[in-house]
């Protein structure tokens, strides 16, 4: 059975929503080691820049195996 558009979407959010979490933690415990220094409020930014490039990634690469399977 085929995954439907919406449900490949549904799937990619959920996917990023927990990553978003484990970025924002990796960012805020691995930044300092490089000297960056972020506020938690930049670091929340961050995340939702890479989340939204998540989405759309996660997505794109679902429709194309899809269309392949």
């Amino acid at each position: 059975m085929k995954q439907s558009r919406l449900m490949s979407f549904v799937e990619a959010i959920s996917n990023v929503v927990v990553g978003y979490g484990v970025a924002v933690v990796t960012q805020i415990l691995i930044f300092p080691i490089f000297g960056l220094h972020t506020t938690l409020a930049q670091n929340l930014k961050m995340g939702v820049i890479f989340t939204i490039v998540s989405i759309a990634r996660s997505f794109a690469l679902r429709r194309v195996f899809e269309r392949f399977r």
